[in-house]
């Protein structure tokens, strides 16, 4: 049953985080010169677009993590710390399902 519940929450993260990648890629889009949105409005759509591509940097790195966490199931290398080699207890893996590590090594 727990891998189960496992699998699905990786599958729901990950089709989650690809809506999301999607969605920053298209805030992220340049905005055109001849769009009339003011000096002061272009400089906040500067702004709101570099908090954007940070954001979406983030949600890709996630989701690779969800993935290589994805590919990991059902092998001796599933749950296990890359750091410390121990296991990552079960509520971390389904509260953040692209952990790596454990809480002690991700500190």
């Amino acid at each position: 049953m727990e891998n189960d519940a496992i699998k699905q929450k990786l599958l729901d993260e990950i089709s989650l985080t690809e809506k999301l990648i999607q969605e920053y890629k298209e805030l992220s889009k340049p905005i055109a010169p001849d769009c009339a949105i003011g000096r002061v409005s272009r400089m906040d759509a500067i702004n709101n677009k570099s908090v954007v591509e940070a954001s979406l940097r983030q949600a890709e790195s996630k989701l690779r993590n969800l993935q290589r966490v994805f590919s990991q199931l059902g092998s001796n290398e599933f749950g296990i710390c890359l750091k410390c080699k121990q296991p990552i207890p079960l509520g971390r893996i389904l509260i953040r399902p692209e952990s790596l590590f454990c809480v002690n090594c991700a500190q």
